[in-house]
């Protein structure tokens, strides 16, 4: 039973590229460009993410 339901798993997720591959495709041609501040400004809030999650490690060992 386990064994099917992988392959039925890995039937939907193909399915699921498949469908998905034209959308994928007409983005990276049509989509917004990235301009100069774009990577900073994406970095600056994972970095934050990064840190509160480290400083709650540390408060938990503590």
């Amino acid at each position: 039973m386990e064994f099917a339901l992988k392959i039925i798993a890995a039937v939907l997720f193909g399915l699921m590229l498949f469908y998905l591959w034209p959308v994928y495709r007409r983005w990276q041609q049509e989509g917004p460009k990235a301009q100069k501040g774009d990577w900073p400004a994406a970095l600056w809030p994972l970095v934050a993410v990064a840190a509160f999650v480290v400083l709650l490690i540390l408060a938990a060992r503590g």
